[in-house]
C-alpha cells in the first residue's frame, strides 16, 4: 500500500473538518463551498501523487492514517 504524504494527510483532515462543519449547519449553497474546496483540493492532490501508481490505494491510505491511525506507542 502506498505511504501518504503529510501534505496529503493535512488536506484530508482540512476536508474532514470543513466536512464537519458544513453538515452541523443547516444547509446552504455558501455553508457547503468550504467543503466542496477543500475536498476538491485533496482529490486533485491524490491524483497528482498517484502518479501513474494506483489512485484508489493511495486514497483509501490517507483517509486509513486520518481515521483510523496506528496507536503510538510509549
Amino acid at each position: 500500500m502506498a505511504k501518504p504524504s503529510e501534505n496529503l494527510i493535512n488536506l484530508c483532515r482540512a476536508s474532514i473538518e470543513a466536512q464537519t462543519t458544513a453538515l452541523s449547519e443547516p444547509y446552504t449553497k455558501e455553508g457547503w463551498v468550504p467543503w466542496l474546496a477543500a475536498a476538491e483540493a485533496f482529490q486533485q492532490a491524490v491524483t497528482g501523487e498517484a502518479g501513474d501508481g494506483n489512485r484508489f490505494e493511495l486514497e483509501q491510505a490517507v483517509k486509513k492514517a486520518v481515521l483510523h491511525p496506528e496507536p503510538v506507542e510509549g
